[in-house]
């Protein structure tokens, strides 16, 4: 058995040529940080062999082995680390060849725009990359669509605003001209001309809130002052606040919920979807047809529904209605504005983490609003 004080002295000389190379190795790696992956893998490699040949060499000069059995050690230690060079080096082949393959479908998914995994089976690092990289690729078409159908949006909203802005204020000016040059004097006609006047400044107000409104939505700066309500109060609130119109225009207005729904919302926020959605619904009514407002909930969630008797919106219409400046054949919005009552609606509802659709149900359409029911 060797002496205690012998086999320190030999581990002290093997770390020590260990230490060496392995210096002399971070070194070299260091210098070709740069490279191929296949050269840091040989330097490893041989790293490895020579700081094992140096311990050997060290250890059989301390123990005085004879030259033969040194040499048969240090053959039988080369060639295991020429194997194990050679496996890295074909590891580092397969680790290239994977990353090359990456980088040409990278290539083609920017000429192409979209991304498709290499064919060949990768190591499986390399193969989450990928899919990370077709996960990253899907999730840029999809904002790549929806940049697309905003800005065509935006050009819609430009053109609609233009028109509907241009029409009142051509109106105001005719007035205004007829007022001063006094080709209006008598009395009944110039409190005419004031009351139309009046009238269609409340109208451009209204649309230039409006636009203030969805600016904020799309903006992200829309701030909610959630409190607790109940959504039968706000159903209620509703047609307290449309009922006027409806009666106007000879629409039946009902509302009704089902229990006590409690949810966490900006009330006024709220408040002012649901009413876009009614007056929405009075406005495309005929005379003598009905609104109808429910209020209720199932699976866990609140949900208030706004019926009416338009007479249907064609099929291609409804995955656009609440496009911004969307009017279809027949304008959709309150107010006669710009195409925004409804943008506006699907804007605070989202904002609230709900969910707004529309359908054609019976003699009209029906519009559902869901919301998380508080608890």
């Amino acid at each position: 058995m060797i002496p205690f004080n012998a086999f320190v002295e030999v581990v002290a000389y093997a770390a020590g040529a260990a230490l060496l190379v392995g210096a002399v190795g971070v070194s070299a790696l260091y210098a070709l940080r740069g490279r191929s992956i296949t050269a840091l893998l040989a330097v490893v490699s041989a790293a490895t062999v020579l700081a094992t040949v140096a311990g050997i060499v060290a250890i059989t000069l301390k123990m005085l082995i004879s030259d033969h059995d040194r040499s048969v050690a240090l053959t039988v230690t080369v060639i295991g680390g020429l194997v194990g060079l050679g496996v890295s080096l074909l590891l580092g082949r397969r680790l290239i060849g994977g990353t090359r393959s990456l980088l040409v479908s990278v290539r083609a998914a920017g000429e192409g725009g979209r991304f498709g995994p290499p064919e060949r089976r990768l190591p499986a690092e390399l193969a989450e990359l990928g899919a990370e990289l077709s996960a990253a690729y899907e999730r840029l078409d999809a904002a790549r669509a929806r940049e697309r159908a905003l800005e065509t949006s935006r050009r819609e909203l430009v053109a609609w605003v233009s028109h509907d802005l241009r029409t009142p204020l051509a109106g105001l000016r005719a007035m205004a001209e007829a007022l001063e040059d006094e080709v209006v004097a008598d009395e009944v006609t110039v409190r005419q001309y004031h009351a139309q006047m009046r009238a269609e400044t409340d109208r451009l107000t209204a649309m230039v809130d409006d636009l203030f409104e969805l600016s904020r939505i799309h903006a992200g700066a829309l701030r909610l002052s959630r409190q607790r309500v109940g959504l039968g109060d706000l159903v209620s609130e509703t047609v307290a606040g449309t009922e006027p119109l409806a009666r106007a225009k000879g629409v039946r207005l009902r509302g009704q919920a089902e229990g006590v729904l409690p949810v966490e919302v900006d009330a006024a926020e709220l408040g002012r979807a649901l009413r876009n959605l009614v007056v929405n619904a009075i406005r495309h009514t005929p005379e003598d047809g009905g609104v109808e407002i429910v209020a209720g909930a199932e699976e866990g969630m609140a949900y208030v529904t706004v019926s009416d008797a338009c007479g249907g919106i064609p099929d291609e219409d409804l995955p656009r209605l609440f496009d911004v400046a969307f009017r279809g054949e027949t304008a959709r919005t309150p107010g006669g504005g710009a195409g925004l009552g409804l943008a506006i609606a699907r804007g605070i509802v989202e904002a609230h983490a709900g969910e707004i659709g529309v359908s054609n149900a019976g003699g009209g359409c029906r519009f559902v609003v869901r919301l998380p029911l508080g608890v």
